[in-house]
């Protein structure tokens, strides 16, 4: 019996371990369409997350820079500032993504702490081998 009490448990560790990987194959890519437009240099940046959705508060999300045919390319550095301009009372605010780079040259993980939700407007810069480029793209924060 306790043969049998074992192997069942470590069958139900065993499939809970693989529903809940966590997908580190180093493909970021994976994920729904936040937004994406044009980046300067015949380019796409595509912001995506696990639901398609920013939302207030820290979060983790990817960004990829595609060529015409949707090939990921190596832009080299990139940054990433949510910006919400002043409205009435309310100040300027600037939510600054950081990213580190993933096994897909062109595939950037970012994480951000926006305020609040509403509108953002995501902008995006970067510099290396494509060129450099700046797009601006309108997010709204859930």
């Amino acid at each position: 019996m306790k043969k049998l009490t074992m192997i069942s448990m470590l069958a139900i560790v065993a499939a809970f371990a693989a529903a809940c990987g966590s997908g580190a194959s180093g493909d970021a890519a994976a994920g729904k369409t936040i937004k994406a437009g044009p980046a300067g240099n015949n380019l796409t940046a595509t912001l995506s997350s696990k639901d398609g959705v920013l939302r207030k508060g820290k979060q983790d999300f990817t960004l990829t820079f595609t060529d015409a045919s949707g090939k990921p390319v190596n832009v080299g550095s990139v940054s990433l500032n949510f910006h919400m301009p002043a409205m009435g009372t309310m100040a300027v605010m600037n939510n600054p993504a950081t990213f580190t780079t993933t096994a897909t040259p062109g595939v950037y993980a970012g994480k951000t702490d926006l305020e609040m939700s509403g509108e953002w407007q995501a902008q995006i810069a970067y510099e290396g081998p494509a060129g450099t480029g700046k797009a601006n793209l309108p997010i709204t924060a859930q």
